[in-house]
């Protein structure tokens, strides 16, 4: 399982003593395999702050998750046929997503432990919007030439009825620069084609006898050109279409051609410039907005073990990987070994709409407990 659950429990005689209670208590009958969750000394601030501050950080914590996952399911995009190689271009400092999670080290140098708990959520708040709104950006960019160069090349292919026809006709197809004649294009269904080559010269006046040649098939149809005098146009498309042929609405330009050719290279061209170094910046953005996502995860359990367990601050951090099989089973064991908690005069009671906790909207067990999922693109596939 890529889920793993970020709880706390307050210092037993020491906090090491915690560790190995909940330790022996889950991963030797194998319903979770366990690693310690180091969070430094952080200021504490007021307890007013701290109150107010556990509700920014549930909204913050939210925000980054969403910035996370958009960024993630973009680079399954972007990588189009080579979505096996999304997961490993996620990753966070350069290891993978479980790695980082279970070897989590805060780092003092982006979020200094000097500064107080609301100027690190303020930092990292801008970091991630920062991210945010250069995704927006890029992506639109990126999606808008993609979306061009698609519908061009959706213009290339499908039925003869409606796809271009640029890369299929050639100028000697065609009678050009007649004041009299003109040479049209006709879509015959491939059932039709013998009563085509018996009727054609006679469905107006003034077609040129001989002059249909088939330039191009398709599985139902085929597309044959015909001469005839400009002022017969009319009604030769009028009969066609009785008899079920249909003219094609096309004139051959040379330089029209040219131009959608060129610009079909352009776009192509354009987007290939931009792919390396747009799979570079999601791979970067990505690893730092998953970084900032899993140090809101500690301050959020640093705040509220605070808000739990009081003061001086003594708790222990665990992160927790359950087994599959084993859930229900963890969730109980976990509930007995802290069961103790919630009647301590410490512990606000669950069905108390208190500003700061969450409790209403949010699962809430004696302990603190919040999850992370490192499958960020599970519904994606």
């Amino acid at each position: 399982m890529t889920e793993f659950w970020l709880i706390s429990a307050p210092g037993e005689k020491t906090c090491q003593q915690t560790w190995d209670k909940m330790n022996m208590a889950t991963s030797q009958t194998n319903l979770s395999t366990n690693h310690k969750f180091n969070i430094p000394e952080l200021k504490v601030g007021t307890l007013d702050v701290l109150v107010g501050l556990s509700d920014e950080l549930a909204k913050l914590d939210s925000f980054v998750e969403s910035v996370v996952r958009k960024v993630a399911q973009y680079m399954a995009d972007v990588l189009e046929d080579s979505r096996d190689k999304v997961q490993e271009n996620l990753l966070a400092n350069g290891v993978d997503l479980v790695t980082y999670v279970t070897r989590f080290h805060w780092d003092m140098a982006k979020y200094p432990i000097k500064q107080s708990l609301k100027n690190i959520s303020e930092i990292m708040s801008k970091q991630v919007s920062q991210i945010d709104n250069d995704l927006k950006a890029r992506a639109s960019a990126y999606n808008s030439l993609k979306g061009n160069l698609q519908s061009l090349e959706r213009k290339n292919v499908g039925s003869i009825l409606t796809r271009s026809l640029a890369d299929i006709v050639k100028k000697e197809d065609f009678v050009l620069d007649s004041e009299y004649l003109i040479t049209l294009l006709v879509v015959v269904p491939k059932t039709s084609y013998p009563d085509w080559q018996k009727t054609y010269e006679t469905l107006s006046e003034m077609v040129v006898p001989r002059s249909t040649k088939l330039l191009f098939e398709d599985q139902d149809s085929g597309l044959f050109s015909v001469t005839l005098f400009r002022k017969a146009i009319d009604d030769f498309k009028h009969k066609a279409r009785e008899n079920k042929f249909m003219v094609r609405d096309f004139q051959y330009n040379e330089e029209e051609m040219k131009a959608d050719k060129e610009e079909m290279t352009r776009l192509s061209t354009d987007k290939k410039k931009q792919f390396g170094p747009l799979v570079r910046w999601l791979k970067v953005n990505f690893s730092e907005a998953f970084i900032t996502w899993i140090h809101i995860k500690a301050l959020r359990v640093f705040t509220e073990s605070v808000l739990r367990y009081g003061l001086p601050v003594n708790f222990q951090a665990m992160l927790l990987q359950p087994n599959r099989k084993n859930v229900k089973k963890l969730r109980e064991v976990l509930q007995d070994l802290y069961k103790h908690l919630d009647s301590s005069a410490t512990v606000i009671d669950a069905s108390m709409d208190i500003p700061g906790l969450n409790l209403s909207q949010q699962e809430y067990y004696p302990y603190v407990y919040y999850k992370i999922d490192c499958n960020l693109l599970e519904n994606y596939f």
